[in-house]
């Protein structure tokens, strides 16, 4: 069973989200949380396995409730709720160690298997959300240092297309490798560069220049 913290200053989308998540099979909602603040104190006291995190909130955005929760052993993975156009600060998020987001208005089905994606370890990177999305906030001249430097030729290549969003399954397709070989190059580029998940490669790539604002996809 996954344990879900929902946490959202309307009270009406918090309402609508324990719904919605109640009656999946797979899913059970541990609490709800009105603001950043209630959100961290809630996710030390309940554990959850996921926690559905608003971005506006009063008195603790949700950029540094993820922060701190993420900073907590055992931490549970952070899905972040955003209504795209008008967060201009998810990006933070994801250096704060979010695993993905989620479009508040996004259909019912989709949002139980964004949890469950999250729940099972894997990064949200859906190519029309978070590759858009770090697109338009994220501006870096191109990028180097040692990280990147302890990368072998092989391994940059897989980091690239890692930031372009692409699978490992697509990846695989295009480099004519294995996705076993795709997962363990990918594996050395977090261990070398000190990455906690995909997510923080994707920004990685970004930051270092590999992946320019247009060329993604």
């Amino acid at each position: 069973m996954i344990r879900v913290l929902i946490a959202d200053d309307h009270a009406l989308a918090r309402s609508g989200l324990s719904a919605m998540l109640g009656v999946q099979p797979d899913i059970e909602v541990a609490g709800t949380a009105g603001d950043g603040a209630e959100a961290v104190a809630q996710a030390r006291l309940l554990r959850p396995d996921v926690v559905l995190m608003d971005v506006r909130m009063p008195r603790m955005d949700g950029i540094e409730a993820t922060r701190r929760v993420r900073a907590e052993p055992g931490c549970p993975a952070v899905l972040v709720l955003t209504t795209f156009d008008l967060d201009q600060y998810v990006y933070e998020a994801l250096r704060a160690g979010a695993g993905g987001f989620l479009l508040k208005d996004a259909p019912p089905g989709q949002i139980a298997e964004a949890v469950r994606t999250v729940a099972a370890g894997q990064a949200l990177l859906a190519p029309a959300v978070t590759r858009r999305l770090i697109e338009r906030f994220l501006s870096v001249p191109p990028g180097g240092g040692t990280a990147l430097e302890r990368l072998t030729a092989r391994e940059r290549e897989v980091l690239e297309h890692v930031g372009r969003g692409r699978s490992n399954a697509e990846i695989a397709e295009v480099l004519h490798l294995s996705e076993a070989t795709v997962k363990t190059h990918l594996s050395r580029v977090l261990t070398k560069a000190g990455l906690r998940d995909r997510v923080a490669a994707v920004v990685f790539a970004y930051e270092q220049g590999l992946v320019r604002a247009g060329e993604a996809g």
